[in-house]
């Protein structure tokens, strides 16, 4: 995370995001899917590192090794599908880069919280735990009753008990693209996003905050940022 400041004299706590060799593996249509949506893999790994399956089903995309920034046969690390509307879809080996975000709009970003064990209810549920005097002994921390009981003579289901705490998959919404850095494909979010450094997250427009008028109105790339022929990336 890096901190910047807008026109107004604001300071934001950015996130940076970067787009690992984003590019379209394979397209689905209404024809022959049923419905239509693009599947796009992120990253590379190593070819021996893969099934048969998953090179062949890569191929098409990625190539024999024409491009000289790939290896011979690259199969991408992580395949992730997204629905689109059917005038928005790609061709396939189609790359996704930084420029199909803008600076302003509003994007969900999902990935999985920190892992942090088995944890008590005071970190787990925010407990405020039990007094520290007046026939309190050594269960200071504990959340004290599980339940009744003649009735209902068993603890409830959902009790919020001591157990094992994140490694969920969780959906940061609404977040505002503050910049982006076309050259290194990076994309700058205001807040935080789940998961630790390093981790892959899903991002995609957001379900809530993005309306109609917002799509009509160009706020948000549709269908997808396609480089002209000969033209340079520009760094907002």
């Amino acid at each position: 995370m890096v901190g910047a400041w807008d026109d107004a004299g604001r300071r934001h706590a950015l996130t940076a995001l970067h787009l690992d060799n984003c590019r379209v593996v394979q397209v689905k249509t209404d024809a022959s899917d049923g419905y239509a949506g693009l599947q796009l893999g992120a990253g590379l790994k190593k070819a021996h590192k893969a099934t048969a399956a998953a090179r062949g089903h890569a191929r098409p995309a990625y190539g024999d090794g024409e491009d000289a920034l790939l290896p011979a046969t690259a199969v991408p690390r992580l395949l992730a599908e997204f629905r689109v509307s059917p005038d928005a879809l790609l061709e396939r080996g189609q790359i996704i880069g930084a420029t199909h975000f803008a600076a302003g709009q509003k994007v969900d970003v999902q990935g999985v919280t920190k892992g942090k064990g088995f944890q008590g209810p005071m970190k787990r549920w925010n407990f405020a735990g039990q007094r520290a005097t007046h026939g309190v002994s050594k269960v200071h921390r504990a959340h004290g009753s599980m339940g009744g009981c003649q009735d209902p003579g068993r603890v409830m289901k959902g009790k919020k008990m001591a157990g094992r705490m994140g490694g969920r998959r969780r959906t940061a919404q609404n977040l505002v693209v503050h910049a982006v850095d076309a050259a290194c494909d990076l994309v700058f979010v205001r807040g935080a996003v789940p998961g630790p450094k390093g981790t892959w997250v899903r991002v995609s427009d957001a379900v809530k905050a993005v309306g109609a008028a917002e799509l009509l109105g160009g706020d948000v790339p549709f269908p997808a940022f396609r480089a002209e022929a000969g033209a340079e990336a520009s760094v907002n």
